[in-house]
């Protein structure tokens, strides 16, 4: 099959029975969904952006399975070109989107599983890595989205997954048949879950013996028996639904998705599994997932910063500040966080190296050192943006407002009169164009794009002391106390 454009991929939504809550009640329309299609019109751009020849060295790539065309977010890494490749891409879409296009995730879980398939499959003689690549060609050919899920709710975070008072606080193996299992439980803060075909199961930390019912992965379509979604909220979220609305959304066409996807007894037939119980591989996913995704924020984040300080910059010009120096030496400090964050993502790339089955794996220090960068860097450009904004980004009337004629004023000027004459600033800009840009930030800073941008940078791919953990473990202060001893002069111990 061809590679699908923007519009064949919604047209595939709605072909799906998945089952979709927002606000109590099930959402029997969602793909056209007014808090909803901004997400799907991001992961249509990772579509549009692959039938653009200007792009189409990026966003599309030979498979090294069977050698067809396909989307770069369903591709085995094979090299370091490969990866430096996808941290380009993301940050191209996040410039073209300016929030998340949520497709990172499946990536990173294709790659993630791959290599580590293959090593059970050394350890025990089982077949996951056949049936991993069998999926994956499916994914490839058919030119599919699939979420990659590895946060668990984890209850009481004291207590081991097996000793939950509530065993479902994990995603478990409830029961094992001839043909399959059949899991129980749920998966948190799923990025871009309610907008993809299928979904790949990973366990979300390290497991020992006794948590083996938990060291489960597995692949599942949207639509599974017993598999629905409840739909996060965003601030701001319910401006998308006043009639109308535009200035106010600051990003009208474009957004991030989150939900709890729950899965009640859903049957998981042999082919689609991957891991069943091997405990002692689970930490080893884990690490490497979170490789590649916090390897990914370097691109993303990056894409979306560009967005952000363009609009503070616009921000600075309309409102007639723009030649002060402390404007512009604000703008320097967020172009050099903004460019240290995407040179991490594109340094650990650089550093990879194969794994055993052929596929490029990041350098994994240098990948939780740009995550970790991430969780401070996005807070101090936002920080700063709204500096250069001005508080008019939270204080502004509503877009009705601004077009009111109801009359207030004494010789008849209406409210739309009123707020134009004194929102008005730079004459370089209009009135509107100002508002637009104030509430384009206000979307990226403190609304619904805040979930691809500021706090989701703390939490994606872990939180930070998740990386800190990583660092300690890479950091290797032992060989670096060696270097020190021999340049002071002291003796190795014997």
């Amino acid at each position: 099959m061809a590679l699908m454009t923007g519009a064949q991929y919604i047209e595939s939504l709605r072909k799906l029975n998945t089952r979709v809550y927002m606000f109590g009640e099930k959402i029997d329309n969602w793909v056209d969904h007014p808090m909803i299609r901004p997400s799907i019109n991001c992961v249509a751009m990772t579509y549009g952006l692959a039938q653009n020849p200007e792009y189409k060295d990026l966003m599309t790539v030979k498979s090294h399975l069977t050698g067809n065309t396909i989307n770069r977010f369903s591709h085995i890494h094979q090299s370091t070109e490969d990866l430096k490749n996808k941290v380009k891409m993301q940050r191209l879409l996040g410039q073209k989107t300016g929030s998340c296009f949520q497709r990172c995730v499946g990536m990173d879980a294709f790659n993630a599983v791959y290599s580590t398939t293959y090593e059970i499959d050394e350890k025990y003689g089982t077949s996951y890595h056949e049936n991993f690549k069998k999926f994956l060609i499916y994914v490839q050919d058919e030119d599919l989205v699939v979420d990659g899920a590895m946060t668990d709710p984890k209850g009481d975070r004291s207590k081991a997954p097996h000793a939950q008072d509530d065993p479902d606080m994990f995603l478990r193996i409830k029961e094992r048949r001839p043909d399959g299992i059949v899991v129980c439980g749920a998966k948190c803060h799923q990025t871009g879950s309610v907008n993809s075909h299928w979904h790949i199961v990973m366990p979300t930390q390290a497991m020992r013996e006794d948590d083996k019912d938990y060291a489960v992965c597995f692949a599942c379509p949207s639509d599974a028996e017993g598999l629905y979604m409840i739909y996060g909220r965003q601030s701001c979220d319910t401006r998308k639904l006043e009639e109308g609305a535009d200035v106010d959304l600051g990003n009208k066409k474009f957004g991030g998705q989150e939900a709890l996807v729950v899965f009640d007894d859903v049957f998981i037939p042999n082919e689609y599994i991957f891991m069943n119980g091997e405990y002692e591989f689970a930490g080893m996913l884990v690490e490497r997932f979170a490789g590649f995704h916090r390897q990914s924020y370097g691109g993303c984040k990056a894409g979306v910063g560009d967005v952000v300080i363009g609009a503070a910059a616009l921000a600075a010009e309309y409102n007639g500040a723009d030649k002060a120096s402390h404007i512009k030496d604000k703008l320097i400090e967020m172009t050099h966080l903004n460019e240290t964050l995407y040179s991490c993502g594109i340094a650990c790339s650089a550093e990879g190296c194969p794994t055993k089955c052929g596929s490029y794996m990041i350098d994994l220090l240098l990948a939780n050192v740009c995550k970790q960068n991430v969780t401070r860097f996005p807070y101090e450009i936002v920080r700063l943006a709204e500096d250069i904004a001005g508080g008019l980004m939270v204080t502004m009337p509503s877009e009705k407002d601004f077009k009111s004629d109801t009359v207030v004023g004494r010789n008849g000027e209406t409210i739309g009169d009123v707020c134009n004459k004194f929102f008005a600033a730079s004459p370089a800009c209009s009135t509107e164009d100002r508002a637009r840009v104030l509430r384009l930030l206000e979307n990226l800073c403190l609304g619904a794009s805040a979930v691809g941008y500021r706090t989701e940078s703390m939490h994606g791919a872990g939180s930070p002391q998740a990386q800190r953990i990583m660092i300690q473990r890479q950091g290797n202060i032992d060989g670096k106390k060696d270097l020190a001893k021999v340049i002071a002069g002291i003796k190795k111990d014997k």
